[in-house]
């Protein structure tokens, strides 16, 4: 049984290229790292390695199924339980779950942060609170080219094929709608200094509650 009192945990959603990173990375400073668990919803992309190379790429990973929530759900439920665990890493350049994990040991506040963590109802229920990030699409596809090419190896035309076959569509499907879920909604993201010092503040008092 999860002991909801011994940690709080935050979920920090929106679409890709959101500024959800930013948020988490404003939190995780102000509140201090040393409080926090942080685990990105992103770690838990499946291992894809008895697929080929084009297998892979053939991938919906904007899909719900693409993600291995059961684990991520266990490890939240570890962490509550004053349990350490191991969190996976993914090379996104090979579509392929990495050997090497990160130990994470229990703290007092443990955020979740992804475009999917809304979707999934067994996973929504462990948050105490839930923000949403909420950034203009063309903002979003711009970002997201500029990560994929600097950061994951990418080329401009696989990224734009990408985001119009499955991360568009996807967004529409689940991201956007799982918004209603959300306890508190942020506008343009890690640029919006007024919500994210309200959404300090009311950690804060939660930590003290």
């Amino acid at each position: 049984m999860i002991n909801k009192k011994t940690s709080l945990v935050f979920g920090i959603a929106g679409g890709t290229g959101s500024g959800k990173t930013t948020v988490a990375n404003y939190v995780l400073k102000t509140v201090g790292h040393e409080k926090i668990a942080f685990l990105p919803h992103d770690a838990y992309y499946r291992d894809q390695t008895d697929l080929t190379q084009e297998e892979r790429a053939q991938v919906n990973f904007d899909h719900p199924s693409s993600l291995e929530t059961e684990l991520l759900i266990e490890h939240i439920t570890k962490l509550r339980n004053q349990e350490t665990i191991q969190l996976p890493t993914y090379d996104f350049k090979t579509h392929s779950r990495n050997q090497e994990t990160i130990t994470i040991h229990p703290q007092p506040i443990i955020v979740i942060e992804g475009i999917l963590i809304f979707v999934e109802p067994n996973l929504r229920d462990l948050f105490d609170l839930k923000i949403y990030v909420d950034t203009d699409a063309d903002i979003r596809f711009i970002r997201r080219l500029k990560r994929d090419i600097e950061e994951r190896g990418r080329t401009t035309e696989s990224v734009i094929n990408q985001y119009l076959e499955t991360v568009r569509p996807m967004h529409l499907e689940f991201v956007e709608p799982s918004k209603r879920y959300a306890s508190v909604i942020i506008p343009e993201g890690g640029y919006n200094t007024v919500a994210l010092d309200l959404i300090v503040a009311r950690i804060e008092a939660m930590l003290q509650e």
